[in-house]
C-alpha cells in the first residue's frame, strides 16, 4: 500500500496527464508545502507530517474563506471550497464523537487533570495515543475545555 505522499504524487501525475491543471496546481502546492515542512523541521517525509501540512493547508483556507465571504468574494470562495475539497480527500477519516469523547475522558482519567491549567497534560497524553493521527485537536481541545472544570 503506498504511502500518503507516494498517493499524492501519484494524483499530480494523473492530474498533469489529465491537464486538469486546477487540481494539479492545488497538489503541487500541497506538495511543496510538504516538502518545505520536511526541510524546516529536519524530518524525513512520512504521513504524520504530510497530514499535519494537509490539516493545517485546511485550516489557512477555511479562514481565508472565512474572510472572504466577510468581503463579499464570492468568486475566492468558490475557490477555496474546492481548494479544500481536493485537499480533504487526503485526510484521514476522524473519529467519531463519541470515540473522541472516550479517549478524552480516559486521558483526563489517567493524567489525573481536573482544572483547565492541566489542560497541557491531557492534550500530551492524547497526542500519545495511537489514534493521534486521527484527531483534529482544534476541536479535541474544546472537548477537554468542557470536560475541565
Amino acid at each position: 500500500m503506498p504511502s500518503l505522499y507516494e498517493r499524492l504524487r501519484a494524483d499530480i501525475v494523473t492530474a498533469m496527464k489529465a491537464r486538469d491543471s486546477k487540481t494539479a496546481l492545488i497538489l503541487r502546492t500541497l506538495d511543496a508545502a510538504v516538502q518545505r515542512a520536511s526541510m524546516d523541521l529536519g524530518k524525513p517525509i512520512d504521513d504524520g507530517l504530510v497530514t499535519t501540512t494537509l490539516r493545517k493547508s485546511v485550516k489557512n483556507l477555511a479562514d481565508a474563506r472565512a474572510e472572504f465571504e466577510k468581503g463579499g468574494r464570492m468568486d475566492l470562495v468558490e475557490n477555496n471550497t474546492a481548494e479544500i475539497t481536493v485537499l480533504e480527500r487526503y485526510l484521514p477519516k476522524g473519529l467519531e464523537p463519541a470515540q473522541v469523547e472516550a479517549l478524552v475522558a480516559e486521558a483526563i482519567r489517567t493524567t489525573g487533570a481536573t482544572t483547565k491549567k492541566e489542560m497541557g497534560k491531557v492534550i500530551a497524553a492524547l497526542k500519545q495515543h495511537p489514534d493521534a493521527g486521527s484527531l483534529d485537536f482544534g476541536s479535541v481541545s474544546k472537548v477537554v475545555q468542557s470536560r475541565l472544570a
